[in-house]
């Protein structure tokens, strides 16, 4: 049994708190709503994460929500390494 892919993204800005005091769930999908979903982030130079675990906790919420305190650990560490990760790639 072939598994659909599935995606979900999240958006984070700090440098506006009152938008975002949190990361926010602003997209999710199955089969070719999740292809698109990471199609748009590679075309846009958006990091991509592959964490299955984090996955299956995001999926379960509502579009535009931020992610609930039980998850902000976990979205911190994945954060995390796509900072330094960007801070790699834009190095000289």
């Amino acid at each position: 049994m072939t598994r659909r892919l599935s995606a979900v993204a999240l958006r984070y800005q700090p440098e506006a708190p009152f938008l975002d005091a949190a990361p926010r769930l602003v997209a999710k999908g199955k089969g070719l709503l999740a292809e698109r979903i990471l199609n748009l982030a590679r075309e846009n130079k958006i990091p991509v994460e592959r964490d299955p675990d984090l996955l299956a906790a995001l999926e379960p919420l509502d579009i535009n929500k931020m992610i609930p305190p039980a998850l902000f650990q976990a979205v911190a560490v994945m954060l995390a390494a796509l900072y330094r990760a960007n801070k790699q790639v834009s190095a000289p």
